[in-house]
């Protein structure tokens, strides 16, 4: 883990980060070389699992945080993600306080939570189980997405769960729960997130914000998002390979 890090998203400081969907630990060293703060590792959607968090935390964890998106809140997950060192993690489609409670319960050692107590990577296999066990509190990160009409009903709950460190707005998801499938323009989804970030600034909460494009989410840094992310890590090679095949055939045609 990167000590401090949850101490300055706390704080509010602004956070840049991108996505990582492909199972590659040297894909994680490129974008680390980037200059992000963060990592969003994506294990929701794609084909990440267990074995390659830890492949990718043993490249890039000791240099930048990576946070990883569990595909739902289970406790079985969140342990084996957590104990194999990730910075923390990122619940998807938290629509209730419930389940706010139960990912700080698996994510939290006691007296806060009820994290299973393992020796893995993150307790350096045993040799520094108390330090880490001392730390883990105050240094794992707990994140929970607004991505649903459900959770922004739900918000003023959420929000007030102990332990909940961010509330990270998901805006695709969002749109397609209001029946505007990608429309994060319109009126009645961006009421939605307004809703969120009000709230949020209410109880001081973090936000943090997905956008495809840098000026997507740019716009909501103004708007107070202090954890940002923006990038997909297979849209930057697609991209990336598709302007140089135009710009090759392009001078040779």
């Amino acid at each position: 883990m990167i000590k401090g890090f949850r101490s300055q998203l706390l704080a509010g400081k602004t956070l840049y980060g991108t996505m990582l969907t492909l199972p590659s630990a040297a894909v994680a060293e490129i974008l680390a070389d980037a200059g992000f703060d963060w990592l969003f590792i994506d294990c929701e959607h794609g084909t990440i699992e267990i074995r390659d968090i830890q492949n990718i935390l043993q490249a890039v964890g000791h240099r930048i945080a990576c946070i990883v998106r569990i595909p739902e809140c289970s406790e079985g997950t969140i342990k084996r993600v957590l104990d194999a060192g990730a910075q923390g993690i990122i619940v998807p489609q938290v629509n209730s306080a419930s389940i706010a409670q139960e990912a700080v319960r698996c994510a939290r050692y006691a007296p806060i939570g009820e994290r299973g107590v393992g020796i893995g990577r993150a307790q350096g296999y045993g040799a520094r189980f108390s330090d880490y066990v001392r730390d883990a509190n105050d240094e794992v990160v707990v994140i929970v997405q607004a991505e649903h009409r459900d959770a922004v009903s739900s918000i003023e709950d959420i929000v007030a769960v102990p332990g909940l460190d961010c509330i990270l707005l998901g805006p695709y998801d969002l749109s397609a729960s209001f029946n505007r499938m990608g429309q994060i323009h319109d009126p009645e989804v961006v009421a939605a997130i307004d809703r969120v970030l009000q709230c949020c600034r209410g109880r001081q909460i973090p936000t943090g914000y997905f956008g495809v494009t840098a000026e997507t989410v740019l716009e909501y840094k103004k708007r107070g998002c202090s954890l940002l992310v923006s990038g997909v890590d297979v849209t930057f090679l697609s991209n990336g390979s598709v302007r140089m095949y135009k710009h090759m055939t392009e001078k040779t045609n």
